[in-house]
């Protein structure tokens, strides 16, 4: 062999051996991005107010509440309506944050293939909202405990096992539709107005079409989103119910995820 064929088969051989490096494990990747929800000011307060926002409700319900009506149904209800604000504004820093703290070039350096960040990111925020919805769901119980206690009346568990389930499929389904909207706008500003304008202003306009218009009414949860996701908290959905959140959901955020992943694959990232 020739000193010159030696010279050039040496590239090749680096570059095949520099094939086989292993890829960034994905459990690392979610390990990062959960670290990275905590490294902020903004992100750190905005993950303690959830304890924060369920102990203030916990603690309204046992002063405020009849003694009559303490069970805990009345306090999984106060609890789950700051988690419903709270958890799709997780999942849009999530992703947004690349954007709006520059740190999207370096991210996506040092992991090229961008469906791995994305995906990381989307396990990340799911696994954030778990553990903040059993934290939620834990302060309820301790509270339903307490309150019960101090008000001299039983303790009363009205919440059926799979109820708790679809509460945290409709808390699942909040974070995803954050999650897209993040997607989709990748600012964090304009994708949290563009999240309560999803979650306030469509309900009410989609509201009073339904008010005046029958045939509307009868099949508003095919065509909001919104509705038929809140309709999981109330628990005993009809199978129309589920057809109309399976079609709704394929409008407002199957089809939106899957245009917003594609952008963010293709996009030019400065």
């Amino acid at each position: 062999m020739s000193a010159a064929t030696a010279t050039l088969e040496r590239p090749a051989r680096a570059t095949r051996a520099a094939r086989k490096i292993d890829p960034i494990p994905m459990t690392r990747l979610v390990g990062v991005e959960i670290s990275k929800m905590f490294n902020t000011r903004s992100g750190f307060w905005l993950l303690t107010s959830v304890g924060i926002t369920a102990t203030i409700a916990t603690v309204a319900t046992i002063l405020f509440a009849p003694d009559d009506t303490l069970g805990y149904g009345n306090f999984a209800a106060a609890v789950g309506f700051p988690m419903s604000v709270i958890l799709p504004m997780i999942a849009i820093l999530a992703i947004t944050s690349e954007w709006s703290q520059r740190t999207g070039l370096t991210t996506f350096t040092l992991v090229p293939h961008r469906g791995r960040v994305i995906a990381a990111k989307l396990a990340a925020t799911m696994l954030v909202g778990v553990a903040s919805i059993t934290i939620a769901f834990a302060v309820g119980a301790l509270g339903n405990i307490v309150g019960s206690a101090i008000a001299g009346v039983d303790t009363r568990w009205n919440i059926p096992l799979p109820d708790v389930g679809l509460i945290f499929l409709a808390d699942g389904l909040g974070m995803l539709m954050g999650f897209t909207i993040g997607v989709l706008v990748r600012a964090s500003a304009g994708a949290i107005v563009g999240y309560f304008v999803y979650a306030l202003v469509l309900p009410a306009a989609f509201g009073t079409l339904a008010s005046f218009q029958s045939w509307f009414a009868d099949r508003q949860g095919g065509f909001d989103f919104q509705y038929s996701s809140t309709r999981l908290y109330d628990g005993d959905l009809a199978g129309s119910d589920w057809a109309h959140l399976a079609v709704s959901g394929l409008v407002w955020l199957v089809i939106p995820l899957a245009i917003g992943l594609r952008t963010v694959l293709r996009s030019e990232v400065k």
